[in-house]
């Protein structure tokens, strides 16, 4: 069996996440010793092995809806979000006067993935919503990488989940040259998830578990408040806009 915990998993938070697999096992009395760190993504949310991972709300809604089963969403208690949610948060340079998202209009943008809510689907719609369209695109593959070209001159502004942002603020010394530009509005967390052969009421209850029973500092290095049920509906509500490659053409034909 396969558990995957990677979305929030950095140096620094590891071995948090190490206890947390660790309580949810105890609790389920079954399913690997550790945590898989070395899999692709997509062949952890996909495996018919899949005892639990947590996924994106983009990735969830556009291709895995129907082919998993949803368990729970963590809560992080993030400011100005109902519980479970959270949002996406726009950064620049920081600089001697307060910017504007509306000043970003053609400038270079950082994103993770493609299929990340918060780092692509939910800072498009925002910025479609305010008629801004960015100049060119830079993937990065990760928040922390989108957040450290911003800091590097190599991208002009960048979307990131406000925990990602969180952490990165605490752990990477390239955060005190950013300032935050704009927010979006919240959307669903980052779910849990587990194949179609599970059994995702008995995964619920062994996380809710698991998450009151660690201590309050591994507790509060995972950042994580309680662990509840959003409706699978909400998710599917989510608008998606069109991806990069149809974005760019559109950058392309308004140059």
């Amino acid at each position: 069996m396969i558990a995957c915990l990677g979305m929030y998993d950095r140096p620094e938070t590891a071995a948090a996440n190490d206890l947390l697999w660790s309580a949810i096992r105890n609790s389920l009395e079954t399913g690997p010793e550790s945590l898989s760190r070395e899999i692709d993504p997509w062949l952890a949310w996909t495996s018919p092995e899949l005892l639990l991972a947590q996924t994106c709300g983009c990735p969830f809604r556009t291709r895995l809806y129907g082919e998993v089963q949803l368990v729970g969403t963590p809560d992080y208690g993030l400011p100005d979000c109902p519980p479970g949610f959270y949002r996406s948060v726009f950064v620049a340079k920081k600089s001697q006067t307060t910017p504007q998202l509306e000043h970003f209009d053609q400038g270079r943008f950082a994103y993770n993935d493609a299929l990340s809510q918060s780092g692509w689907a939910a800072p498009l719609i925002h910025m479609q919503d305010h008629n801004i369209l960015p100049g060119a695109l830079v993937e990065t593959g990760s928040h922390r990488d989108s957040a450290q070209a911003v800091a590097e001159g190599r991208a002009d502004f960048a979307a990131l989940d406000l925990l990602s942002w969180d952490m990165i603020q605490d752990y990477d010394d390239f955060a005190n040259d950013l300032s935050v530009v704009d927010l979006t509005v919240p959307t669903p967390g980052l779910p849990l998830i587990t194949a179609l052969d599970q059994d995702p009421v008995a995964l619920f209850l062994a996380v809710k578990s698991a998450i009151e029973s660690l201590d309050d500092a591994t507790r509060a290095t995972l950042r994580l408040k309680g662990f509840l049920h959003i409706p699978t509906s909400e998710y599917l509500a989510v608008p998606t806009p069109p991806g990069p490659v149809l974005t760019d053409l559109k950058i392309k034909a308004r140059g």
